[in-house]
Protein backbone atom coordinates (compact mmCIF):
# COMPACT_ATOMS: atom_id res chain seq x y z
CA UNK A 1 0.00 0.00 0.00
CA UNK A 2 1.65 3.68 -1.14
CA UNK A 3 2.34 5.79 1.77
CA UNK A 4 -0.67 8.52 1.98
CA UNK A 5 2.00 11.26 2.56
CA UNK A 6 3.17 11.35 -1.02
CA UNK A 7 -0.27 10.73 -3.24
CA UNK A 8 -2.44 13.31 -4.95
CA UNK A 9 -5.43 12.55 -3.27
CA UNK A 10 -3.93 14.33 0.24
CA UNK A 11 -6.12 17.34 1.88
CA UNK A 12 -4.54 19.86 2.19
CA UNK A 13 -5.83 20.31 5.56
CA UNK A 14 -3.57 17.04 5.89
CA UNK A 15 -0.76 18.81 4.68
CA UNK A 16 -1.01 21.88 7.02
CA UNK A 17 0.81 20.82 10.70
CA UNK A 18 1.50 22.73 13.49
CA UNK A 19 4.24 25.31 13.24
CA UNK A 20 7.30 24.00 15.87
CA UNK A 21 8.10 27.31 17.88
CA UNK A 22 12.33 26.71 18.37
CA UNK A 23 13.01 27.36 21.79
CA UNK A 24 15.43 30.58 21.17
CA UNK A 25 19.21 31.31 22.66
CA UNK A 26 18.51 34.38 24.69
CA UNK A 27 21.78 35.50 22.92
CA UNK A 28 20.57 34.40 18.75
CA UNK A 29 19.62 37.17 16.70
CA UNK A 30 16.32 36.48 16.75
CA UNK A 31 15.78 36.29 20.02
CA UNK A 32 17.53 39.69 20.83
CA UNK A 33 15.36 40.90 17.86
CA UNK A 34 12.06 39.96 19.65
CA UNK A 35 13.23 41.35 22.77
CA UNK A 36 13.22 44.78 21.14
CA UNK A 37 9.55 44.50 20.18
CA UNK A 38 7.64 45.88 22.79
CA UNK A 39 3.93 43.42 23.58
CA UNK A 40 2.40 46.36 25.07
CA UNK A 41 0.51 49.01 23.59
CA UNK A 42 1.96 52.18 25.95
CA UNK A 43 0.00 54.39 27.36
CA UNK A 44 1.93 57.50 25.85
CA UNK A 45 1.29 55.40 22.44
CA UNK A 46 -2.48 55.78 22.87
CA UNK A 47 -2.40 58.97 23.84
CA UNK A 48 -0.24 60.25 21.32
CA UNK A 49 -2.39 58.10 18.58
CA UNK A 50 -5.69 59.49 19.43
CA UNK A 51 -4.29 62.75 19.69
CA UNK A 52 -2.40 62.40 15.90
CA UNK A 53 -6.33 60.63 15.16
CA UNK A 54 -8.48 63.76 16.07
CA UNK A 55 -6.27 66.27 14.49
CA UNK A 56 -6.39 64.29 11.33
CA UNK A 57 -10.27 63.79 11.80
CA UNK A 58 -10.53 67.62 12.34
CA UNK A 59 -8.10 69.16 9.57
CA UNK A 60 -10.34 66.60 6.81
CA UNK A 61 -13.60 66.69 7.71
CA UNK A 62 -13.97 70.41 9.54
CA UNK A 63 -11.27 72.23 7.53
CA UNK A 64 -13.06 75.40 7.08
CA UNK A 65 -13.82 75.59 10.56
CA UNK A 66 -12.19 73.60 13.63
CA UNK A 67 -9.11 73.32 11.05
CA UNK A 68 -8.51 76.47 10.95
CA UNK A 69 -8.78 77.35 15.12
CA UNK A 70 -7.22 73.49 16.39
CA UNK A 71 -3.69 71.71 15.90
CA UNK A 72 -2.39 68.54 17.03
CA UNK A 73 -1.23 70.36 20.24
CA UNK A 74 -4.47 71.18 21.05
CA UNK A 75 -5.62 67.83 21.46
CA UNK A 76 -4.93 65.69 25.12
CA UNK A 77 -5.32 61.97 24.56
CA UNK A 78 -6.77 59.68 26.78
CA UNK A 79 -6.07 55.99 27.53
CA UNK A 80 -8.60 53.62 26.67
CA UNK A 81 -10.83 51.72 29.46
CA UNK A 82 -10.57 48.20 29.21
CA UNK A 83 -12.85 47.74 31.78
CA UNK A 84 -15.63 49.72 29.95
CA UNK A 85 -14.50 48.66 26.48
CA UNK A 86 -13.73 52.10 25.64
CA UNK A 87 -11.77 53.39 22.93
CA UNK A 88 -8.32 55.50 23.97
CA UNK A 89 -9.68 59.30 22.70
CA UNK A 90 -8.86 62.43 22.57
CA UNK A 91 -10.39 65.62 24.18
CA UNK A 92 -10.00 69.67 23.60
CA UNK A 93 -10.89 72.24 25.36
CA UNK A 94 -12.64 75.25 23.36
CA UNK A 95 -12.94 77.75 26.20
CA UNK A 96 -16.02 78.66 27.61
CA UNK A 97 -17.04 75.10 29.25
CA UNK A 98 -17.12 73.90 26.00
CA UNK A 99 -15.28 70.70 24.96
CA UNK A 100 -14.82 68.79 21.88
CA UNK A 101 -14.07 64.78 22.61
CA UNK A 102 -13.06 62.69 19.55
CA UNK A 103 -12.76 58.66 19.43
CA UNK A 104 -12.84 55.67 16.83
CA UNK A 105 -16.09 53.97 17.33
CA UNK A 106 -15.23 50.47 16.09
CA UNK A 107 -17.42 47.65 15.24
CA UNK A 108 -17.50 44.35 12.86
CA UNK A 109 -19.84 45.83 10.64
CA UNK A 110 -18.58 49.32 10.19
CA UNK A 111 -14.72 48.93 10.94
CA UNK A 112 -13.42 52.21 12.44
CA UNK A 113 -15.18 55.28 12.23
CA UNK A 114 -14.28 58.74 13.66
CA UNK A 115 -16.96 59.91 16.26
CA UNK A 116 -17.11 63.60 16.95
CA UNK A 117 -18.74 65.20 20.07
CA UNK A 118 -19.39 68.86 21.52
CA UNK A 119 -19.81 68.96 25.18
CA UNK A 120 -21.59 71.70 26.31
CA UNK A 121 -22.40 73.51 29.44
CA UNK A 122 -26.21 73.69 30.38
CA UNK A 123 -27.85 76.76 30.88
CA UNK A 124 -28.71 75.93 34.36
CA UNK A 125 -25.19 75.59 35.03
CA UNK A 126 -25.90 72.07 36.75
CA UNK A 127 -24.59 69.58 33.75
CA UNK A 128 -23.33 69.04 30.10
CA UNK A 129 -24.97 68.03 26.77
CA UNK A 130 -23.07 66.25 24.95
CA UNK A 131 -23.96 66.24 20.75
CA UNK A 132 -22.47 64.05 18.31
CA UNK A 133 -21.66 66.28 15.43
CA UNK A 134 -22.48 64.27 11.67
CA UNK A 135 -20.30 67.08 9.32
CA UNK A 136 -19.50 70.69 8.93
CA UNK A 137 -22.67 72.08 8.83
CA UNK A 138 -24.08 70.22 11.74
CA UNK A 139 -21.29 71.90 13.45
CA UNK A 140 -22.55 75.71 12.15
CA UNK A 141 -25.87 75.11 13.13
CA UNK A 142 -25.16 74.09 16.64
CA UNK A 143 -23.08 76.69 16.83
CA UNK A 144 -25.32 79.25 15.73
CA UNK A 145 -27.72 78.11 18.37
CA UNK A 146 -24.79 78.28 20.98
CA UNK A 147 -23.49 81.56 20.14
CA UNK A 148 -27.20 82.98 21.12
CA UNK A 149 -26.61 81.76 24.31
CA UNK A 150 -23.10 82.57 25.42
CA UNK A 151 -22.15 79.07 24.81
CA UNK A 152 -24.74 77.26 27.39
CA UNK A 153 -27.58 74.46 26.04
CA UNK A 154 -30.74 76.05 27.10
CA UNK A 155 -33.90 74.17 27.87
CA UNK A 156 -37.52 75.64 28.45
CA UNK A 157 -37.31 75.24 32.15
CA UNK A 158 -35.48 75.55 35.06
CA UNK A 159 -36.36 71.51 36.07
CA UNK A 160 -36.85 70.24 33.04
CA UNK A 161 -32.90 69.96 32.63
CA UNK A 162 -31.64 66.63 30.59
CA UNK A 163 -28.06 66.80 31.28
CA UNK A 164 -25.35 64.87 32.50
CA UNK A 165 -24.60 66.30 36.05
CA UNK A 166 -21.54 68.36 36.55
CA UNK A 167 -20.01 66.50 39.90
CA UNK A 168 -18.60 69.90 40.54
CA UNK A 169 -21.81 72.14 40.45
CA UNK A 170 -22.96 73.67 43.46
CA UNK A 171 -26.02 71.89 45.37
CA UNK A 172 -29.22 73.44 46.13
CA UNK A 173 -31.01 72.21 49.13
Amino acid sequence: MPDPRHTKERLVTDILEPAVVPVLDDASPLARLFAMVGDAYTEAEQRDDAEVAAAHHVYNAYGATLGLVLGGEDWAGQISVKDNRLEASAVAWLEGGLWLHHALAISEDDGARDVLTLIAPCACGSGYFDIQLENEEDLLEILTGLRRTGGRVPHPYDDDCGSVLDPHAPTQK
